[in-house]
């Protein structure tokens, strides 16, 4: 597909995986970054280094949430630069790829 150059920004698009009880942490972490803008969706299921996880398991404690981040390539290198020592700690995964973004009424990178 070509797209008028004009109309995107080419970014970089982080998703991480992680269990919900530590969300704050990666909040607090792209504030300080200046990250402005995330989707995460809770009660996320799949299956990892830690097993099966199942959303909709009732007795499950531990939750798991995505967090969908779309940010310049300055702010994904230390974004994954800050986590990944936390993230050996925490378990969880980090997926990062180009995308673009097509340019709305505000900024939310």
């Amino acid at each position: 597909m070509i797209l008028e150059r004009d109309a995107i920004v080419p970014l970089k698009r982080v998703e991480i995986i992680i269990d919900d009880e530590d969300f704050d942490e990666i909040q607090k972490i792209c504030r300080s970054l200046d990250i402005r803008g995330y989707t995460y969706l809770r009660e996320v299921g799949g299956f990892g280094s830690r097993g099966k996880r199942q959303s909709e398991e009732i007795f499950l404690h531990e939750k798991n949430i995505l967090i969908i981040i779309a940010c310049t390539e300055d702010q994904a290198e230390k974004l994954v630069k800050t986590i990944s020592g936390r993230m050996k700690e925490i378990g969880g995964i980090c997926l990062i790829s180009d995308c673009d973004w097509v340019k709305g009424p505000t900024i939310s990178y």
